[in-house]
């Protein structure tokens, strides 16, 4: 190696941001497996790579011993001395044992390992931007398909999306741009893996930051999403300022802002509602559009019973007890829906159950004391008699 080697680890410093030093160390420690490799496997062996020059010395350690039994790992005194009389027993003398083709083995391996960790460092850099955006939205490419997989070019990168992450009824194709969920980054002997998703509900609540102005400033906060990708979602916001409607900013002018996501999800349905701290009024904002005429709630249990119009029970519960089962993932609460009739029936059949006690008559259902003694006095006397024949 030269001078013009180091001035290379310079630029690959400043473009790759590999420092030289670590490229230094890495590349010394693949001449020292070198050396061992083909000139033995001495374990007292040190390879330094001059900073000035580039020049590459292999040095040997060896104990300075009255008489050498090992020349691998000992000098004598007497050799010791000759080259600096201030040695004494049990120093330790670096003597320089550079093979002479060993420049030859010295440029072929720093071209390889500086190939390798600049191939490393790409793939860390790469893995520490990706693994900030967990939990972000991305747009990607659709490059190619695999047994029911996608990966999604991201241009320094492919992102995979699995079959369990690609909405139902969704058309995928060949290089068209996908908005995109990073639900996992990870990192392995290839380099990163990132796992993208079109179902999680983070992706609804990402579209939303940023469609909607105040959500993304602060203003509007998203409070829950509970969301069947395809099909329907439910989201509850709540406004930090009493003259901002939440639901409507989200919503928009005619509708504009719901439309926009709605458009990027497959025409799926989304409901918004407005957060409320009150569990009856959130669950009832939650069976939305469904009218409630009462919740009911059991603190203990999480358990909320609503009562519904009869001609808006199947609306309430919705189709394939969608609507319910949304609701339920939103507020977090167990929701048991009831039709006006069917409640009233059942607090009906309550009610005759509970009978009210009689009041006793006391002169005649009730026995005096005194009675009960007499009465008792009778028997006794009768039993002292003697039984008639």
């Amino acid at each position: 190696m030269n001078i013009d080697f180091l001035h290379a680890l310079d630029d690959i410093e400043k473009e790759k941001g590999i420092s030289k030093e670590t490229l230094l160390e890495a590349l010394e420690t693949a001449l020292f497996s070198a050396y061992k490799k083909d000139y033995g496997t001495k374990e007292n062996v040190r390879v330094d790579i001059k900073d000035k020059s580039g020049e590459v010395k292999v040095y040997t350690s060896l104990e300075v011993v009255e008489e050498a039994d090992n020349e691998n790992v000992e000098i004598s005194l007497k050799e010791a001395k000759e080259i600096d009389p201030k040695y004494e027993i049990g120093d330790i003398v670096e003597r320089e044992i550079t093979p002479a083709n060993f420049g030859r083995i010295a440029t072929q391996t720093a071209k390889q390992v500086v190939m390798q960790r600049i191939r490393e460092a790409e793939r860390d850099v790469i893995y520490e931007e990706y693994k900030q955006k967990e939990g972000e939205l991305i747009t990607g490419t659709i490059q190619r398909f695999h047994r029911n997989n996608i990966f999604i070019d991201l241009g320094k990168i492919e992102a995979l999306l699995p079959p369990s992450e690609q909405m139902p009824g969704e058309s995928y194709e060949m290089g068209s741009r996908v908005k995109l969920y990073v639900v996992e980054v990870n990192a392995d002997n290839k380099g990163p893996r990132i796992l993208v998703s079109r179902t999680h509900p983070g992706l609804l609540k990402r579209l939303f930051e940023v469609e909607v102005p105040e959500i993304f400033d602060g203003i509007v906060e998203i409070m829950s999403v509970a969301r069947e990708a395809g099909s329907r979602s439910k989201i509850a916001v709540l406004s930090a300022e009493a003259n901002v409607d939440p639901v409507g900013a989200c919503v928009g002018p005619k509708g504009m802002r719901v439309q926009a996501i709605v458009d990027q999800l497959n025409g799926e349905k989304i409901d918004i509602i407005e957060w409320s701290e009150e569990p009856a009024v959130l669950v009832a904002n939650a069976l939305n559009p469904a009218e409630v005429l009462e919740v009911i709630v059991d603190e203990e249990e999480k358990v909320a019973e609503v009562i519904v119009p009869d001609f808006q029970l199947s609306l309430a519960i919705g189709k394939a007890g969608q609507n319910a089962r949304l609701a339920a993932k939103l507020t977090g609460w167990k929701v048991d829906i009831k039709n006006q009739t069917q409640y009233d029936q059942e607090k009906a059949a309550q009610t005759e159950k509970i009978e009210d006690p009689v009041p006793l008559d006391r002169d005649e259902d009730q026995v005096e004391l005194s009675d009960i003694n007499s009465e008792k006095a009778i028997i006794e006397e009768n039993q002292d008699k003697e039984p008639e024949v």
